[in-house]
């Protein structure tokens, strides 16, 4: 098939940024913030705004030119969780796919919905959304990469389409979520405002990035199925792991299969509500998951572990490039320049009035997203900034967490520093660059009505229940 384009190995271009970093290390001034911990985590330190200074000529750090290598290492090291996960449910979801069961529910579901690629976008986008503007989902959706590539292929769509059913909802979610513990809860903690204030109104405002971006999904997808050529993974081979099987009927034993995986995630969501559960949690159930499946499909203990093993394999590529993403802010933390950075760009939007201010905190935060970017570390280090900084410059502290919600969320979608997209494009089949390609002229949509909404909230916030 002819190539379209040119595409970027994913594990190079991110290779490429860490060395950036590196030489960034020694130009950008050393510096630091003040930290104090956090009034509700402890465990957690937080930004003292107006601390900034230089590091001292004998505290400054020179990296030495193979600092990188152990930044790779610190950066697998760190994202271990995260790798850990891709492992373990990439060997659960092998198992599961073949005991039949979800390639008989994935096909059964393609002949009801393959004239109707609508209501499957709509769906994906409602479910992913709502988990991440509630509980700040987000690795949990990783394992589901395989299953939407699969369907989106029988469909006679293409990886970007299932890409973008995921991540774009995730993102979307995360930048205007209402409760996300991760996220907004932190920031308006950080801001001194109410917690979970405002959050009928981020929930209007989502359904309508949500249209917005079902616009221009649903638009690609449509052309694609037109004319498969159009794709901009036209070039990419999907002929082996999405296959279809050859028995995809649906059987009680199957059917149990699906029970148990359904229980297992609504497990999952209630504990990570209820409890707090996260990634070791997570990683528990699906084993739980796997077993239980394996013990219903009268999979011998052989073939069980063979087939976990074959479907852990093959998370090889996603792993090692979520390490190498998190590589990237090891080196920067070590360089000791991301509070430089931070202190730099925040700098600039001093004495502007409010309504340019709230744009400017909507850049800054954007970009700080590519050198931080957790939800929540980047709420301990630059809300403690932008909250004196919005009073200073009459914006209203709601608007600062939105800004902060906004950069952070969007910024989520196509920075190459979250482990979690250039993981799930690995495993997809999705290069980066054909992703940045689909997704660029969407961020650029979503970051005008972002600008829209922060504008008005400057004026019209408390008219609309956002204060």
């Amino acid at each position: 098939m002819q190539k379209r384009g040119f595409n970027i190995d994913s594990l190079a271009l991110i290779f490429s940024f860490i060395i950036v970093a590196q030489l960034l290390s020694y130009i950008v001034t050393q510096g630091t913030f003040e930290r104090v911990p956090f009034a509700d985590n402890p465990d957690r330190l937080m930004v003292v705004a107006g601390t900034y200074e230089p590091v001292a000529a004998e505290e400054s750090i020179v990296l030495p030119p193979w600092h990188f290598l152990f930044g790779i290492t610190k950066g697998l090291e760190s994202a271990q969780d995260i790798i850990f996960l891709i492992f373990i449910v990439g060997g659960v979801i092998e198992v599961l796919r073949r005991t039949g069961a979800i390639d008989a529910a994935l096909h059964g579901a393609v002949d009801k919905l393959g004239h109707s690629p609508w209501i499957l976008i709509l769906g994906c986008f409602a479910m992913f959304s709502l988990g991440s503007f509630t509980i700040g989902m987000g690795e949990e959706y990783v394992p589901l990469i395989p299953i939407i590539v699969t369907m989106s292929l029988a469909m006679r769509m293409d990886g970007v389409v299932a890409m973008g059913m995921v991540w774009i909802p995730y993102g979307i979610g995360w930048g205007c979520a209402g409760i996300n513990p991760f996220g907004v809860l932190i920031a308006q903690n950080i801001a001194g405002v109410p917690l979970t204030s405002g959050w009928g109104f981020r929930l209007v405002m989502m359904l309508a990035f949500l249209a917005l971006a079902f616009h221009h999904l649903y638009r690609y997808a449509r052309k694609v199925q037109n004319d498969p050529t159009q794709s901009l993974v036209a070039d990419v081979d999907y002929s082996s792991g999405f296959e279809p099987p050859q028995d995809i009927r649906m059987t009680g034993a199957r059917t149990a299969v699906l029970v148990v995986l359904l229980l297992g995630i609504v497990l999952f969501v209630y504990g990570a509500a209820r409890f707090g559960w996260y990634i070791s949690e997570l990683n528990a159930v699906f084993f739980g998951i796997g077993l239980a499946g394996a013990v219903i499909a009268r999979m011998s203990p052989g073939e069980t572990s063979k087939t976990f093993l074959e479907g852990a394999a093959k998370m090889a590529a996603p792993a090692l490039i979520v390490g190498f993403a998190r590589a990237i802010a090891v080196v920067l933390e070590d360089g000791q320049i991301i509070d430089s950075i931070v202190h730099a760009i925040a700098g600039l939007l001093e004495g502007m009035p409010a309504d340019v201010s709230a744009i400017g905190m909507l850049i800054v935060q954007s970009i700080c997203n590519f050198f931080i970017p957790s939800g929540s570390g980047q709420a301990f280090v630059t809300m403690p900034i932008m909250s004196p900084l919005a009073t200073l410059t009459g914006v209203p502290q709601q608007t600062a967490v939105l800004a902060f919600q906004f950069g952070d969320g969007f910024a989520n979608m196509i920075v190459p520093t979250n482990a979690l997209i250039v993981g799930a494009l690995a495993l997809g089949k999705v290069p980066y660059a054909a992703w940045v390609r689909f997704v660029g002229p969407l961020m650029l949509k979503i970051l005008l009505l972002a600008a829209a909404f922060l504008v008005f909230s400057v004026h019209f916030g408390d008219a609309v229940g956002l204060y």
